[in-house]
């Protein structure tokens, strides 16, 4: 097993006692949630203020060029992880792998909006609260990490081999938060535009620098050059 796929089991299991922690809080304390009104943010500490720090710098991570940071599918946008095929690329070839993903990619797109709008409509109309927004954000934290170690249902819409060639790699935050567009107050704002920005980083660079995120244009995507191998369920054989 390798060390990013060891420290990602790790993350899991931190996820999931964050997870436990919040649902615990909703029983025992909920007085905690007020954190997520308006700028109570700035007016007391909690937990929370802890849970936001480490959203906040997850996304910078994915915005920020650091080297060995993050797995490659996450950083492969950056010109730090490109390394180009010795042979001359397709450029029709990689256009075509460019739109076909990019379809695929918004298919899971309206799939995952049609769930928010669900949330929100359960929202508006009173039947969930900004607790139960918080906690689906949560849920979504913990089911992030289940769809890169354990199975991925958006797989079944992008065709990918694994994660390190995923089109949609970090549309994580943003997915992840997408049920706090529906809250009014500083915390959930801060972490949804922030989340925003990561998405739009990755798209931009998609468009401008689809060669960095195609296999057959990027040796360092080849299963024979992977290192992470966080994708153990899926290309086994193809490594043997």
């Amino acid at each position: 097993m390798s060390e990013t796929r060891k420290g990602y089991i790790w993350r899991l299991v931190g996820r999931i006692v964050v997870l436990v922690t919040c649902a615990v809080i909703c029983i025992a304390a909920p007085q905690w949630f007020e954190i997520l009104e308006g700028f109570n943010f700035f007016r007391s500490l909690s937990p929370f203020h802890l849970l936001w720090l480490i959203w906040v710098c997850d996304m910078f991570y994915q915005i920020i060029p650091i080297k060995n940071k993050l797995p490659l599918g996450s950083m492969k946008l950056f010109s730090n992880r490109f390394r180009p095929i010795r042979d001359k690329i397709n450029y029709q070839a990689l256009r075509d792998y460019v739109i076909t993903t990019t379809k695929a990619a918004y298919k899971v797109f309206i799939l995952w909006a049609a769930l928010i709008i669900a949330i929100g409509l359960l929202h508006h109309y009173g039947i969930i609260n900004d607790m139960i927004l918080f906690m689906i954000s949560v849920t979504f934290y913990v089911c992030d990490l289940i769809c890169v170690l354990i199975w991925c249902p958006f797989r079944l819409i992008m065709k990918n081999r694994c994660c390190t060639t995923c089109r949609i790699f970090n549309w994580d935050h943003l997915m992840m938060f997408s049920p706090l567009i529906y809250m009014r107050g500083f915390y959930a704002r801060s972490l949804v535009l922030l989340a925003f920005l990561a998405w739009l980083i990755w798209e931009l660079c998609v468009m401008m620098y689809p060669e960095r995120f195609w296999d057959k244009s990027n040796v360092a995507l080849k299963c024979s050059e992977c290192t992470d191998k966080l994708c153990t369920q899926y290309c086994q054989k193809i490594r043997n």
